[in-house]
């Protein structure tokens, strides 16, 4: 019933801020996301406190918390229904989701200016598609969801990003829309080669496994193709190289508070669905592409920290960061430890409050200075020293410093992936490159620092500097007291998901 609470104070609230005046619109969107925040916080206490060892929904449905089941339609054969419910992967991500999205809307008042009724509605409207990826547990109502986030952000690009607005805003939808076509293809060839009688995701995950006699095409068994085309579809959402390249500029684009629920968020629904789909429904198919899957993962570390040294827009430097930190959760996914699986969902919820922090960072220096580029500010750190020391946090916490979250999530990835049975002899060699990538994380935000926060001050637009208003730096803070304060005790969530883990591990067989 909490969930349908979520989903309902969202979706109304997006309704009645898209119809209030433009001077309310902020601070009403903002008292409404709070709700969700507040009642995401109370699930999660309640969840650490009464859902002790909830295993996975999707393998063990009878331990699911905050379910709740209705009979919806039937229709060719398939039954469908409203069906939500929380287990250990999910419920971090809905408490991100929920008070990632009340801080993107705060930060949203200083630069938003124009029909900012249509924009906090749409940025609702978002949360309540983000919390139906994160809760629902039918296939036709998750894909529904799915497809809903695509809308206003499609808008929210479009409509108040940049010059290259509209560009950025087609590419995105086309490659997302068409990534999803192809998911939807290869599942869907499962679902047809089966005896399915409901969608119903821990009925498709049992049908899967269970599956016998599939068919062959051209050599390769229908699992593996399935596997194939819905990994396409979700590494599009990630996104991993080679299927990045709409994120730079949908990132660039795209207003700041957009930018920090694209990257803080949305770059999360992949994952997760990977984990959900791809690894959780067809275990051994993952398996035997844990190597080749590893592999991509691992370049997208190296290229991504590689594109993010050569770039001068501090936007630009973030967004490939992103590439560089979604590869560590694909390394982390093909181990199949508990370290590994754990850590690599670790990383979507440390990298999901680091990203959204450094990228709402930049969006309060450009507030202030009216410029991301490297090489046209310096010395902003004695005219903005709140801002700067927050932002050179969220840096120092990208660069994987001890006690807090990246750390963690990071070493969490490399323990598991290093004697990784799945990638063999190779799983020392592919772990010690991706390390690697730290170095280069290291160097290019480093650079960047030295550039634009610290020497003489200089800015070559033609601005007064100054400390940036406190509703702008208050999202900062909270933030980066989240990153700390998980980076300081993991457990607050490593444990339920190690416990929402460890069965898709067994499943599949790993150590």
């Amino acid at each position: 019933m909490l969930v349908a609470v979520l989903l309902a104070v969202t979706l109304l609230g997006a309704a009645v801020v898209m119809l209030s005046p433009d001077r309310y619109a902020g601070k009403l969107a903002a008292a409404i996301s709070a709700v969700p925040a507040l009642l995401s916080v109370y699930m999660y206490w309640a969840y650490l406190t009464q859902f002790e060892g909830t295993g996975n929904a999707l393998l063990q449905p009878g331990d699911v918390a905050f379910g709740q089941q209705i009979p919806w339609i039937d229709f060719g054969g398939l039954s469908i229904s409203y069906y939500v419910g929380l287990d250990g992967v999910s419920m971090p991500l809905l408490a991100l989701t929920t008070i990632l999205t009340t801080l993107a809307i705060v930060s949203a008042w200083t630069p938003i200016d124009d029909r900012q009724s249509q924009f906090y509605g749409l940025m609702l409207f978002m949360e309540t598609s983000l919390i139906g990826v994160f809760t629902a547990l039918d296939f036709f109502l998750w894909f529904v969801f799915w497809e809903g986030v695509l809308i206003p952000m499609y808008f929210l690009i479009g409509v108040w990003g940049g010059p290259r607005r509209k560009y950025a805003a087609i590419k995105f939808f086309v490659y997302t829309n068409v990534a999803s076509l192809v998911m939807f293809a290869g599942l869907f060839a499962l679902v047809f080669s089966t005896d399915l009688t409901s969608l119903a995701l821990p009925a498709m995950a049992e049908a899967f496994r269970n599956a016998s006699g599939l068919p062959t095409i051209a050599g390769f068994g229908l699992a593996t193709i399935s596997f194939v085309l819905m990994f396409f579809g979700f590494a599009v959402k990630v996104p991993v190289f080679p299927f990045h390249t709409w994120l730079p500029d949908a990132h660039v684009e795209a207003p700041t508070p957009v930018s920090v629920m694209l990257a803080g968020v949305l770059l999360k629904m992949g994952t997760y669905a990977l984990l959900r789909f791809n690894f959780t429904m067809l275990p051994e198919t993952a398996q035997q592409l844990a190597v080749p899957l590893a592999i991509v993962g691992v370049v997208s570390v190296i290229y991504g920290a590689t594109l993010a040294l050569a770039q001068r827009d501090l936007k630009r430097i973030v967004a490939y960061s992103s590439i560089s930190s979604m590869g560590y959760v694909i390394l982390g996914l093909v181990a199949f430890t508990p370290h590994g699986m754990g850590g690599a969902t670790f990383q979507m919820i440390a990298h999901g409050l680091i990203s959204g922090l450094m990228f709402m960072s930049v969006g309060v220096i450009y507030n202030v200075t009216h410029t991301r580029m490297v090489g046209d500010m310096s010395g902003l750190a004695d005219k903005m020293p709140w801002t700067v020391g927050i932002f050179v946090s969220a840096a120092f916490g990208y660069m994987g410093l001890p006690l807090m979250a990246g750390f963690a999530a990071e070493f969490l990835i490399f323990q598991g992936a290093f004697d990784a049975a799945t990638l063999g002899s190779a799983a020392p060699v592919l772990t010690a490159a991706a390390m690697f990538g730290i170095v280069i994380v290291a160097g290019y935000l480093l650079w960047a620092m030295q550039r634009t926060l610290f020497g003489a001050f200089d800015l070559e637009t033609d601005y007064t500097v100054s400390e940036a208003a406190f509703h702008d730096v208050a999202p900062l803070a909270v933030l980066l007291l989240l990153v700390i304060v998980l980076g300081v005790n993991p457990d607050l969530s490593y444990e339920m998901i190690q416990n929402s883990i460890l069965p898709v591990i067994d499943l599949g067989g790993g150590a």
